[in-house]
């Protein structure tokens, strides 16, 4: 077994734990020996799957050194003319295994509604199909990062090691004899978040981003959501990497450090030092990705940039044609230099979700958030209704903070607080949630928000993420679709644990509040504490006489990820928590309307 690494950020030692080793013949993978194949026009790793178009050079387990000597396993993809006729780079980058490796849809239900005929098994996990886009004219160079699988080194979670690894890359891949000197990062999720820091190293031949949705503050957007960890989903995810050596160890990180220092600080991406063109993705039905998208997307400190908030689930739209499609004219643009109009594309697009009805796809503003935004505040009152006047009467509402959840939409001990929309009207953003609390059983209170839509019988809707006859094509109708995160959007969710309510005046905007997670400010048993925190962007239709639900509980009230997740988060919470309605300690929620265009 390797040494373990003896690593710090600023004065902060990383904790580690080993990696289970690659093993042959499971999870895909195939022995670390280097060999080039060409795969010729018509070629199928098995049937049924997508075929290449072009003959295709097929160069495995290259190797790609960095700066300090560790040296990383990558596949390379490139048109078999490209000896004489050179071809950009896409890069794809992540630890979960390259070609067909690790993670795949397969283990998703009904592959997210994409068919196997459009995947060819030779991608890795939530990157460009090099099937795909050899025949478009670009090599796909899918590289293990860090400690994963036969690279070398320990495996990094982001930060600015795996940022100093991808500029290493990108220009050892430039300089190779097929390409044209010209590469692009592109993929979703880790594949999508890598990019925010690869591009922050300002690697000289790297010329466009597209990061298809992407977290870029591990500490606030993931692992720490409002100072509450996420632990068994940290923990799933850490049971499907496969390396030699040793990866960081998150939960351990979070045990000994709770709170923002030097290494929690490395976790968020210095977007504002990207100076390249970026296509940014973003959807509403991940719990992982949206605001470090949607910051992303605001924080680059130029205007070529682009931003689409698309309806359906991250991995079914990366596989739609339309998107390679949309890409290919974005990367023809920025890495061939080719003159086609790609700078006319609206700068942000956004769909809403209509739930009883079709959602709208790519509206489009000319900011975001939309410029024409009406900010309107809401108070929870008495009888479970939102109203539009605080009042002067004083109120207390309370839940039962500490039952049981399983986190299938079905939960008890959860507030209700409905506003009946008075016209047509569409919820774009984020909402901001001010709420004066208190608990007479604990020092702190962990509060969970969610925004939903009920219908004009106030029947509260889900969101489907695959189109239903998608889906059914896969053999799975709707009545069989699990309640599940990825396949199934419940609306915006929320949450703080009381402690951290603290603001981060340096980061927050006028629009989204960041929490500084500096310190812990307990409140003393029975004491009235005014917490504020905003709720992840969402984008929902309201027709006339529909309402507008906002929840508060003590447990997370969106989908788990899967159903083995199911009842295993827990909060820190113990008996009731008060919410205070009316007169001077009056809750209340900012809410984000637009009117629709006439």
């Amino acid at each position: 077994m390797a040494q373990e690494p003896n690593v710090k950020i600023g004065d902060v030692p990383i904790l580690f734990r080993p990696l289970k080793h690659p093993e042959l013949g499971v999870s895909g993978y195939d022995g670390p020996e280097h060999s080039v194949t060409i795969l010729k026009a018509g070629h199928q790793r098995e049937e049924g799957v997508k075929a290449f178009e072009v003959d295709t050079i097929y160069e495995k387990d290259v190797e790609v050194p960095m700066r300090d000597g560790v040296i990383l396993k990558g596949d390379i993809f490139r048109p078999a003319n490209s000896d004489s006729l050179k071809v950009p780079a896409i890069i794809p980058w992540s630890p979960y295994g390259k070609t067909g490796r690790g993670l795949s849809l397969n283990i998703m239900p009904g592959r997210m509604g994409v068919p196997r005929a459009n995947t060819s098994g030779y991608e890795k996990f939530e990157a460009p199909d090099p099937a795909e886009w050899t025949a478009r004219g670009y090599a796909i160079v899918s590289i293990d990062s860090r400690g994963s699988w036969d690279s070398q080194g320990y495996l990094c979670w982001a930060g600015t090691q795996e940022g100093r690894d991808g500029h290493d890359a990108i220009e050892w891949v430039a300089k190779l004899p097929w390409c044209t000197g010209t590469v692009a990062t592109a993929g979703n999720s880790w594949l999508g978040r890598s990019q925010w820091y690869i591009a922050a190293e300002r690697p000289p031949s790297l010329k466009c981003i597209a990061p298809l949705e992407g977290s870029g503050d591990l500490y606030r957007e993931i692992h720490v959501r409002g100072g509450i960890a996420c632990k068994p989903f940290l923990e799933w995810m850490m049971t499907n990497f496969r390396g030699r050596g040793y990866m960081e160890d998150p939960v351990a990180m979070l045990k000994k450090y709770p709170l923002m220092n030097d290494y929690w600080k490395d976790k968020r991406a210095l977007v504002s030092s990207i100076e390249v063109p970026a296509y940014v993705l973003a959807s509403y039905s991940t719990f992982l990705h949206l605001p470090g998208s949607l910051r992303g997307f605001e924080e680059i400190p130029h205007n070529k940039k682009w931003l689409r908030i698309h309806e359906s689930q991250e991995w079914h739209d990366l596989y739609q044609k339309r998107t390679s499609d949309e890409l290919q004219v974005f990367f023809d643009r920025y890495l061939k230099g080719v003159d086609n109009g790609w700078e006319s594309t609206p700068q942000v697009r956004v769909s809403l979700l209509g739930y009883n009805q079709c959602n709208i796809r790519n509206q489009v503003y000319k900011a975001w958030p939309p410029p024409e935004t009406n900010y309107t505040t809401l108070y929870a009152g008495a009888h479970g209704k939102l109203l539009g006047d605080a009042g002067k009467s004083h109120g207390v509402v309370s839940y039962q903070a500490d039952a049981d959840a399983q986190q299938v939409d079905n939960d008890s001990h959860e507030l209700h607080f409905k506003w009946k929309i008075p016209e047509r009207t569409f919820l774009i953003g984020s909402v901001r949630a001010v709420l004066y609390l208190s608990c007479n059983d604990l020092d702190d209170m962990d509060i969970f928000l969610q925004v939903r839509k009920a219908d004009k019988n106030g029947s509260i809707l889900r969101s489907y993420n695959v189109p239903d006859d998608e889906m059914a094509a896969m053999g799975i109708s709707r009545e069989k679709v699990p309640l599940t995160n990825p396949v199934v959007y419940l609306g915006p969710h929320g949450q703080i644990r009381a402690s951290h309510r603290a603001i981060d005046t340096r980061i927050s905007k006028p629009h989204y509040i960041s929490h500084s997670h500096l310190m812990e400010e307990r409140i003393p048993n029975g004491k009235v504490v005014k917490v504020e925190t905003s709720i992840w962007p969402g984008g929902i239709i309201f027709e006339k006489d529909e309402c507008l639900v906002i929840k508060i509980s003590g447990h997370p009230m969106y989908l788990a990820e899967f159903p083995t997740l199911r009842g295993a988060f827990k909060a820190n919470n113990k008996g009731l928590h008060k919410l205070y309605i009316g007169g001077e300690e009056a809750s209340h929620f900012v809410v984000p309307f637009v009117q629709p265009s006439s």
